[in-house]
């Protein structure tokens, strides 16, 4: 396979997964740790709760974000044909743009959106990076 569509099907296939990895996350934290007589798909209805929320309520969040990113850049680099770091960097760089905008439209503590744009997306994606030029004969 030509290796500029095999990269362009890796940060696809790097976006897909990550995507489904932190929405499974969230979808569990919310049934592990209702927010009660709140829609959580309703963004409105969760921005005006959002401020008051224990501590608590973001550890799914932010475990999802980290290992979304982190599941993404590791496919995306596995199935890369060339420049497998910046292609997972890439990953954690797409869904560094989605925290920020994120943290635009819910109203987190000033605490958790920094934690979770300094540590969520780019040094996950590196990590993944990392482990997945460890392992380039996985997919060939």
């Amino acid at each position: 396979m030509n290796p500029i569509i095999r990269n362009i099907l890796a940060i696809i296939a790097g976006w897909l997964v990550g995507s489904i990895v932190n929405m499974s996350i969230v979808k569990i934290g919310h049934t592990l740790l209702p927010i009660e007589n709140i829609d959580t798909n309703n963004l409105k209805e969760l921005a005006t709760i959002m401020p008051t929320l224990d501590a608590k309520h973001f550890i799914f969040p932010f475990v999802a974000h980290a290992l979304g990113t982190l599941g993404g850049a590791l496919v995306a680099a596995l199935i890369a044909a060339t420049h497998k770091m910046k292609i997972a960097l890439g990953i954690g760089v797409l869904f560094l743009i989605g925290g920020i905008l994120a943290s635009y439209m819910l109203p987190a503590p000033t605490w958790f959106i920094i934690t979770d744009l300094a540590c969520a997306y780019i040094p996950m994606a590196w990590i993944g990076g990392k482990i997945a030029s460890k392992n380039t004969k996985v997919i060939t």
